[in-house]
């Protein structure tokens, strides 16, 4: 697939979103360890479905997507955005997977975050960007940490995985506070 370099990192960069990329993005979405994180793991995801939601988000002015691309290669590895934009108020949450355990723990996803946070403030004139995360997700919530979030709440039992409850807890980074 073509990848377009929008906002350029060190070792990755993030390009948008191309819908012929939909077969990958099916398979990832039918991965249980991705989705259970995501908060759909009981989905299935078809691949007419992830191409209609690809050429979808392409469209979607209150949504900004992106792939998340490896330098090394040109590679797809992940998507991230800014989802629920919020002019007026200056806010969005942001969402993101990496695709391949392979390319887990390597510091990809937060260099990606603190791409897309720096894009928010700097371009989208954002105030504050937010996310969710499962408190059973360790690694997300560090990487998170790391990318300048902190957490300011949380929704006790709120999130059912595995047989068993835990907490979704809310992050969030100010553009005051983003270096």
């Amino acid at each position: 697939m073509p990848y377009f370099e929008k906002i350029p990192g060190k070792r990755i960069y993030l390009s948008p979103i191309d819908p012929s990329d939909a077969e990958l993005y099916a398979k990832w979405m039918n991965d249980i360890e991705i989705t259970r994180w995501l908060g759909s793991y009981s989905s299935v995801f078809s691949l007419p479905a992830e191409r209609a939601w690809l050429e979808g988000a392409v469209k979607d002015t209150n949504n900004y997507q992106f792939a998340i691309v490896l330098r090394d290669g040109n590679r797809l590895i992940g998507n991230i955005g800014l989802m629920d934009l919020n002019q007026r108020c200056r806010k969005a949450t942001l969402g993101i997977f990496l695709g391949e355990a392979e390319d887990r723990s390597k510091g990809y996803g937060s260099e990606a975050i603190r791409l897309l946070v720096d894009y928010g403030f700097r371009w989208l004139n954002l105030r504050n960007i937010d996310l969710h995360v499962h408190s059973e997700n360790a690694r997300a919530v560090a990487c998170y940490k790391k990318a300048g979030f902190r957490e300011y709440g949380r929704r006790h039992g709120a999130v059912f995985a595995d047989g068993r409850w835990s907490d979704d807890v809310l992050m969030e980074v100010l553009v005051e506070e983003h270096a």
